[in-house]
């Protein structure tokens, strides 16, 4: 059995689904990474997920939505929102809706696996 945290990636940009699971997988965690959110809700995978590491905006339902679906449906993982924008207005939204941290695109490797540790501490 496995008792490695799963993190799931959930960005349209390639460059952050290929190199964000190399860095997770080599600090120990398995992960799966999606191009839009609704792959990721057609995945399966909903229930097999520790954290969520979602991107604000994509094409399509954008993070925001995804966590707001998520919510609807009863699954409650927690979120970390990654941006290149400014989402000053909308924080206190996510956060209230369950997210537990935003990074700024780009991030450290530090505040990313700093994030995902925070994420997983039991309640």
């Amino acid at each position: 059995m496995n008792d490695r945290a799963r993190i799931a990636i959930v960005d349209d940009d390639e460059s952050v689904r290929e190199s964000l699971p190399d860095l997770l997988r080599s600090s120990g965690y398995d992960t799966i990474a999606f191009a839009s959110a609704q792959a990721f809700l057609t995945s399966g995978s909903i229930d097999s997920v520790d954290c969520l590491v979602l991107d604000v905006a994509m094409p399509g339902m954008s993070g925001p939505e995804l966590q707001q679906e998520l919510n609807r449906a009863g699954h409650r993982v927690p979120i970390i929102f990654i941006t290149a924008h400014s989402i000053e207005g909308l924080w206190r939204d996510l956060l209230r809706n369950g997210a537990v941290a935003r990074l700024h695109k780009p991030f450290s490797e530090e505040e990313i696996l700093s994030a995902i540790g925070t994420a997983l501490k039991p309640d």
